[in-house]
């Protein structure tokens, strides 16, 4: 069933909800909850820490600065009290005892109860993770719906069903996140209670002792590394550094001084016989594990797909390419072992060779990834690691890459899917992944956030995690709004994915469609097939954009930007509709003109019709760049920006070269009663 048919019953009820909601929304979802109604907050509340641990007064400060931010300030004298206590506090016990809650042996490491006696409120834990994970759900539980605000009174039981749950951010093409918005991404993926960040790095990552590969305001530095876990400390997430140590290496590799290593001349792939393969290897990862202290690395390992067509063809020729690929993997760890760090490799290559995989070290950690949902299961990634007792982890994906916007209908199937069958199959942890591709370099973060929360959500929560129930909370939960307009606009942009796909797009509103040329041999092709469908895409996109200002005019919302690239997408998407539609109607009234002045056709539309279809593409193509310019620089640094502008460029270039070679033939016609063939002005030939 499609993410639209999931959601709409669920839509039907968020949009009827205008009074301020009797259940609050949260995400993730707790395991056991019992609402006590609700308490005004109209007099203030404070928040203590008797046993004054310094972790749990860090998790205090964190949510009275959560609290600050939406305008609840603490009080001299309040009415409600906030309590975080220890399970070994006498206290703590007692109140545990009197509402026969206990917190069990499962519930140890990052479990918590929250519990509401009158006006005050306990967050009872056993380490300072789960005191940690109880302040983000009482930071839900506190909602404010203009200007009021209430705290939802709850018996509450919670805990974790998978061990890690990440996210894996692509930070090797095109957009580089700076410290500051990395550090943002950390903080939510906290307030949602993931633990996992783990920037995925060809080359962005500066080595000291391997200078070259870096680009120019496009790496992390070792004070980058050093402020980042720093920053992620207290919110108990751990850095995974992903290094590609296998394939994915051709902004190194293009490197002369790199040649030698390569499996293919200025290839992708590091050649497994090379001499120097392994200690350059050897020299990244000993840099790495000295800035990152967590317990893991991650190696990479996946779609080395230039393997046996270089250096190795002839070992591959003799032994075949998966048992290459195994030996150099075992070689890596064998180098590897002195660090003293659990790896992570994906397990795309090897989860087709189970008996190969049983030779790979015991205590590596294999990462079973697939992106598309799949209705009869996820076994088949899953099991070949499992059955052996390897420790394994699950990896959806957010479907990002490559789309205006992400193909959330995909998204979210897919990692529903692929979580609970982890679960069930008895993976330990998620990472969740989003991508960008060499040939898209655009994509933007604030885009993502919706299936990032998902994916924390299903991390945390046992089985198949609920679509309706996290979507009609998405809004609420994220941004603070409670009209529901944000989750209908959410659904609009899926509903203008679903158009384009009907019409013959596999992957929905594909970037290249953004780009593409109406009257190229292409794009005549996709004309036809984008035209029949361009009003409904168009009214799909137009709406959610309306939903975005009708939902910030009516209360102060959070996460803005992520509201605002969200904007932009959907003027993108309504702009490649649109596009399509203004070449065809150029060549239509173009047609008409000729027609008419040859005496062949009634009068028809005027020419001047023309010069405004053309300068509403250039200035729209213009608006959209200023816009994205903005977007980008508020979460990337400045490496890749230009690989885009210079396309919006070259889109407002093209349309100007047909629009003055349009304007200098209706000059001409003025003179001569002569308009030429449709060629000379740019235009392709009638059909």
């Amino acid at each position: 069933m499609k993410l639209s048919a999931i959601i709409r019953s669920a839509l039907f009820l968020t949009l009827g909800t205008t009074a301020f909601p009797q259940e609050p929304a949260l995400v993730p979802l707790p395991r056991e909850v019992r609402s006590l109604g609700s308490i005004s907050l109209a007099h203030g509340l404070n928040i203590s820490v008797p046993g004054g641990d310094a972790e749990d007064k860090a998790a205090a400060a964190d949510l009275a600065g959560t609290l600050k931010e939406r305008g609840i300030q603490p009080s001299a004298r309040p009415s409600v009290h906030i309590i975080f206590l220890r399970v070994t506090v006498r206290s703590a016990a007692a109140i545990l005892a009197r509402n026969h809650i206990e917190l069990t042996p499962a519930m140890h490491d990052e479990g918590y109860a929250i519990v509401s006696e009158g006006n005050t409120t306990y967050d009872i834990a056993s380490t300072s993770a789960g005191i940690f994970y109880g302040a983000q759900t009482l930071a839900q539980l506190i909602t404010v719906d203009h200007s009021v605000a209430m705290l939802h009174a709850v018996i509450l039981r919670d805990w974790p069903a998978m061990k890690y749950r990440g996210l894996s951010h692509d930070l090797s093409r095109g957009p580089i996140s700076t410290l500051a918005f990395q550090q943002h991404i950390i903080r939510v993926l906290a307030q949602f209670k993931a633990n996992i960040y783990s920037p995925y790095c060809e080359v962005s990552l500066a080595y000291p002792g391997n200078p070259l590969p870096a680009p120019y305001h496009g790496a992390m530095t070792p004070a980058d590394v050093a402020a980042l876990v720093a920053y992620a400390k207290p919110y108990h997430v751990t850095i995974i550094p992903e290094q590609e140590a296998f394939g994915h290496l051709h902004h190194a590799l293009m490197f002369e001084q790199y040649s030698s290593l390569a499996e293919t001349p200025h290839g992708s792939a590091l050649a497994p016989q090379a001499l120097g393969s392994i200690e350059l290897i050897d020299q990244w990862f000993r840099q790495i594990a000295t800035m990152f202290p967590g317990p893991f690395l991650h190696v990479g390992g996946d779609e080395v797909n230039e393997l046996g067509l270089g250096q190795s063809k002839e070992r591959v020729a003799q032994q075949g390419e998966p048992k290459t690929y195994m030996d150099f993997l075992m070689r890596i760890h064998a180098q590897l072992q002195p660090l003293k760090k659990k790896l992570l490799f994906w397990g795309d290559i090897a989860m087709s060779h189970p008996d190969l995989v049983k030779k790979l070290p015991s205590d590596m950690i294999a990462v079973a990834w697939d992106y598309d949902p799949r209705p009869q299961g996820f076994d088949k990634w899953i099991r070949p690691f499992t059955d052996i007792g390897m420790e394994t982890w699950v990896a959806p994906g957010i479907n990002n890459w490559n789309r205006i916007y992400p193909n959330n209908d995909e998204a979210l199937r897919n990692i529903q899917g692929f979580v609970s069958d982890g679960q069930r199959l008895g993976a330990t942890g998620e990472l969740n992944t989003m991508w960008n591709v060499d040939e898209d370099n655009e994509g933007l973060f604030n885009n993502n956030w919706y299936g990032v929360l998902f994916g924390a959500a299903a991390g945390w929560q046992p089985g198949s995690s609920s679509i309706p129930v996290f979507h009609q909370s998405f809004g609420q939960v994220f941004h603070g709004d409670f009209s529901g307009k944000l989750n209908q606009a959410q659904l609009e942009l899926t509903e203008a994915s679903m158009a384009f796909r009907k019409a013959g797009f596999k992957y929905g509103a594909m970037t290249d469609l953004f780009w593409a040329d109406p009257w190229s041999e292409q794009g005549r092709l996709d004309s036809a097939k984008i035209l029949p469908v361009a009003h409904t895409i168009r009214m799909h996109a137009e709406r959610a954009i309306t939903l975005i200002h009708e939902a910030q005019v009516s209360a102060p919302l959070r996460e803005p930007d992520a509201l605002n690239a969200m904007e932009i997408a959907a003027r993108r998407i309504d702009f490649v509709a649109y596009k399509f539609q203004m070449a065809d109607e150029i060549l239509t009234a173009y047609r008409q003109a000729v027609e008419q002045n040859n005496g062949t056709k009634a009068k028809g539309a005027p020419l001047f019709h023309i010069s405004y279809f053309y300068q509403d593409l250039i200035s729209t193509y213009g608006q959209l760049r200023d816009m994205y310019q903005d977007a980008w620089q508020k979460e990337n640094r400045s490496y890749a920006l230009q690989n885009v502008m210079v396309h919006y460029d070259m889109s407002m270039q093209l349309w100007m070269l047909r629009s003055d070679l349009f304007r200098d033939a209706k000059l001409h016609f003025t003179q001569t009663r002569i308009l030429p063939v449709p060629q000379e002005l740019g235009m392709p030939a009638y059909r």
